[in-house]
This record gives C-alpha cells, structure tokens and sequence, in this order.
C-alpha cells in the first residue's frame, strides 16, 4: 500500500511540474518577441543631436514657404525695371518708355489690390548661423570681447561678436509701393522730355530702395522645442532617452540667453528650465507628466513667436 502512494505521489508531483515546463515554453517565443519589439523601438530612437539637426531643417523649409507668398507681379515689375535702366544705357529710349509705361500699369494693378498695405515681398533669401560653443564657452568670449573693447580693439570684438550667433536669419525685401510707382512716373516724364541721365538716376534710387525686413529666429529655442516635444513622445516607454533629451533641451536654453536672445525676459528663461526640472522629477517617479509637457511646449512656443515677431 505504501508502494502504491508512493507511485501515485509521483505521478502528481511529476505532472504539475511537466504542466508548468510546458507552458513556459509556450510563453518563451512571445516574451522573446517582446524584446525584440522593445529593442527596435529603442533602435529607432534618434539621439539628441539628431532631433536637434532636424529641427534646424525643419525650420529652413517653413523659412522656405515664404517664397510662396512673394508679390509676383511686383517681381516682374521691378525685374522690367532693370531692363528699362538697361535699354536707357543702350539709349533705346523709345523701347525704354514703352516697357516703362507696362511697368507703370502694373504697379497701378498693385496698388489697387493692396490699398492697405505699404510694402510688398518681391524676393527672399535665408542665411543660417550656428556656434557649437557651450554656455561655459559663450561666457568666456563675451569676456574677452569686453577686454578687446577695454583695450581700443573694436575690430577684434566685432569679429569675435559675429562668431557669437545661433540663429536662422530670414531676409526679405520688400517694394515700397508709398514711393517706387511715383518714381517710375517721374522716370517716364524724364525720358519723354529727353532728360535719360535724370531718368537712369531716378530709376537707379528706385531700385535701390527696397525695404528690408529682417526675420531672427533663434536656433536653440528651436533645438529646444523640438526635443522636449520627441521627450513628450518617449516619457512612458523610454524613460532614459526622455531625460537625455530634456538635459539637452536645458542646456540649448542656457545657450540661447547666453547669446543674449530674449534677454529682456530672464523671468521666462528661469520658467522654462523650472518645467523642465519639475517634468524631469515626474518621469522619474509615477510619469504623469503628460499635461506639464504640453503646458511647456505651449509657453517656449509663445516665447519663440514673441522674439521672432520682435
């Protein structure tokens, strides 16, 4: 009798153990494919200074829309102005004042079409310039420009200055429609009086006073922006990438008021890096940190529009 427990013992204690064995293999090939999927959305996850390159390009191409809104009828009329100026130097003045008097009609076109506007968009063009300086670097050569200007040597500073920038610059020249259509009148009246050296010279200041605007956007607000918004995305699953992305984030504001961009607003820079640290704690500890995200890419994004419209 104490045999035959013994076997049926066995027998109980074997099949528990064979079940659980069995089942453990069964689950191994989706727990494997778990990782993998976790280690492919790791593979997938830029680096800092790849959000922050494309970010910067990202930016360029929205500079590039611009170009899209420029007058094209403007554009022709100042391009047939050189051509005026052109066929006035060959003394084609006959030529001359008939394209001039297209010209004129065209601007009159313009002008009845932009009744309350005073500069129109004829031509744009966008210049980047970076620094790959630190903040701690920034300081140093703000100091020694302050020594150069001490010591007389203003050529030095300014040289040293430029190299202190971080910024997309957008240039866009505008036609003046309050002065250029009366100078092609007056330019027309000169030629049919015979008077082309006044004619060339009125034409000539004409087209040397476009207006310029100038459109500053400064580049860590924008490498900032764009990496508080890919930690935003990664916060739950990737904890370790979103911090990286935060510090980073951190240290491009550091670098934008180093350079001195927004440097009427201190208050702002110190509640930007606030939320930062405060999402930082978050991410560490329970990640609720989904509504401070937004709070946060909502106030660097008013701040970023206020210094380019600025």
């Amino acid at each position: 009798m104490n045999l035959i427990k013994s076997n049926k013992m066995k027998q109980v204690m074997v099949f528990p153990v064979f079940l659980l064995f069995f089942i453990g293999v069964l689950s191994m090939p989706a727990f494997c494919g778990e990782k993998a999927d976790s280690a492919k959305e790791k593979a997938k996850v830029k680096t800092s200074a790849q959000v922050s390159k494309g970010a910067v390009e990202k930016e360029k191409k929205k500079a590039e829309h611009i170009k899209e809104e420029l007058n094209k009828k403007a554009v022709k009329a100042v391009a047939e102005t050189y051509e005026v100026l052109n066929l006035l130097e060959q003394k084609k003045s006959k030529e001359a004042l008939d394209l001039l008097k297209k010209v004129i009609g065209e601007l009159e076109v313009i002008l009845a079409a932009n009744k309350e506007v005073s500069l129109i968009p004829i031509n744009t063009y966008t210049v980047v310039v970076d620094t790959p300086l630190s903040p701690e670097d920034i300081a140093k050569k703000i100091n020694e420009v302050k020594k150069m200007l001490n010591q007389g040597d203003v050529q030095g500073a300014r040289l040293l200055l430029n190299t202190l920038q971080s910024e997309i610059d957008i240039i866009i020249e505008n036609l003046p429609l309050a002065t250029y259509p009366d100078a092609m009148k007056l330019a027309s009246k000169y030629i049919i009086d015979g008077k082309i050296d006044e004619a060339k010279s009125v034409l000539s200041i004409a087209l040397n006073s476009m207006v310029i605007k100038r459109i500053v956007v400064p580049i860590p607000l924008v490498r900032a922006a764009d990496l508080i918004e890919e930690a935003s995305k990664i916060a739950k699953n990737n904890k370790e990438q979103a911090l990286k992305y935060l510090n980073e984030a951190k240290k491009q504001l550091h670098i934008a008021k180093a350079l001195g961009y927004g440097k009427d607003d201190p208050s702002v820079y110190k509640d930007l890096q606030a939320r930062i640290d405060a999402i930082k704690k978050e991410i560490k500890g329970k990640n609720k940190a989904a509504q401070m995200f937004e709070e946060l890419i909502k106030k660097l994004k008013e701040f970023k529009n206020k210094l380019i419209s600025s």
